[in-house]
């Protein structure tokens, strides 16, 4: 770039050389016309795909009629879509806001609330989760608990209490009086696509009822069906007191929300939270429409289907690249592939097949494709990933 052209965004992120100016379902079209298979999907967030007619028509209705409004008013429609949540989860309110560390900022709030509304405000500490992912604010980077992403913001806010994932013994050494709630994902995704046994989360609800703690589970990247359920916690039969949601519940328009029972949320009075654009109408139209996709008949059939069907097509190629790829994670269109090579080179080598696919934790490569993905898309994919891997074992041979 020349000096007068010189970028002005934030160098916060380490951005591909690649634009993309318009997406049609699984697929995005680049600025120099180039067409690239997404299994990205914004990090989890286009579980529709790019320009879904469903999405694009409550956009355009809603864009013609009122685009914001203060929250000092009724939310009709902000009201239905709580409803409809609340009647697929075991939550009974509704909190709506811009994010998924906001929706987890909610969330540790509600956890301390209930706790100061019963006479012990002593108890505001968390338990989280080493590998976890919880968002960029200051509280929800506590929360995370990881150096490298903490490292230059002064002191970490109080109050977490870091454990190793699936640690049961740790857990209970870690609860004390000034415990108030466990927090985690059911399957970590910026960690590596790490999931949490059905055996683990059920003996997390246990201690909490036990000790009088909330449960709260992460959900903004397993959240909306990116599981193979529109909530991950319903298909492993663990309830928690309160939970996040984000990512794909706009369908790519900006929406966090922070669900809770109304034990949970008992200490939540007017005043105590609050959101200038939380709950925007154009992101309430927004996933509304999601949900209107998401609850027809059949939608998650189909992305266990492809679920399954990815899940063998890349051990495939496992078997056949061992010096490049090494295992398969994951559950539902949420899939991890640890690398054996570095995984940034082979993102890289991905891109250069025009696959698009995002890094993790633990040298992991996460498939993340929108949830209306075709089998013909699958298939493509994963011919993709073959020629990448063929091209990476082809420069170990040439570099020893």
């Amino acid at each position: 770039m020349t000096k007068s052209a010189a970028p002005h965004l934030l160098p916060v992120f380490a951005r591909a050389d690649i634009g993309f100016e318009r997406g049609e379902g699984c697929w995005l079209i680049a600025t120099n016309g180039e067409r690239y298979l997404d299994f990205t999907s914004g990090v989890a967030v286009n579980a529709l795909g790019h320009a879904h007619p469903t999405l694009v028509k409550a956009l355009q209705e809603q864009a013609t009629k009122l685009w914001h409004m203060s929250n000092l008013f009724q939310s009709p429609d902000g009201e239905r879509l709580a409803t409809r949540l609340c009647n697929e989860s075991f939550a009974d309110f509704v909190f709506f806001c811009n994010s998924g560390a906001e929706a987890l900022e909610c969330v540790i709030k509600v956890v301390r609330r209930y706790h100061a509304s019963k006479g012990h405000p002593e108890r505001y500490r968390m338990i989280t989760f080493e590998g976890a992912f919880h968002g960029r604010t200051l509280a929800t980077l506590a929360a995370t608990g990881s150096a490298k992403y903490l490292e230059g913001f002064g002191p970490p806010m109080e109050g977490f209490d870091q454990v190793p994932h699936g640690d049961l013994d740790a857990v209970k050494k870690a609860i004390g009086p000034q415990t108030a709630g466990i927090l985690i994902e059911p399957i970590q995704g910026e960690g590596g696509v790490r999931s949490a046994t059905p055996a683990f989360l059920k003996s997390l609800r246990q201690l909490c009822d036990e000790h009088g703690l909330l449960l709260a589970f992460d959900e903004v990247q397993t959240g909306m069906g990116r599981t193979g359920d529109l909530f991950a916690h319903r298909r492993l039969g663990v309830t928690p007191d309160v939970m996040s949601l984000a990512k794909a519940l706009g369908g790519g328009f900006p929406i966090g929300a922070c669900l809770a029972t109304a034990q949970a949320a008992s200490g939540m009075t007017p005043g105590s939270h609050g959101s200038t654009f939380g709950g925007n109408p154009l992101a309430i139209s927004a996933a509304n429409a999601v949900l209107d996709v998401m609850l027809k008949p059949g939608f998650f059939d189909h992305v266990q289907k492809m679920s399954l069907l990815l899940k063998q097509k890349l051990a495939s190629v496992i078997d056949r690249h061992p010096d490049v790829v090494s295992e398969v994670r994951g559950e539902g269109l949420l899939i991890g592939i640890k690398a054996v090579v570095p995984s940034a080179d082979l993102v890289a080598a991905l891109r250069d097949q025009k696959l698009l696919t995002v890094g993790a934790g633990d040298n992991v490569v996460r498939f993340l494709p929108p949830l209306i993905v075709a089998e013909a898309e699958i298939e493509d994919s994963v011919a993709r990933l073959e020629r990448a891997c063929a091209a990476l074992s082809s420069n170990k041979r040439a570099a020893s």
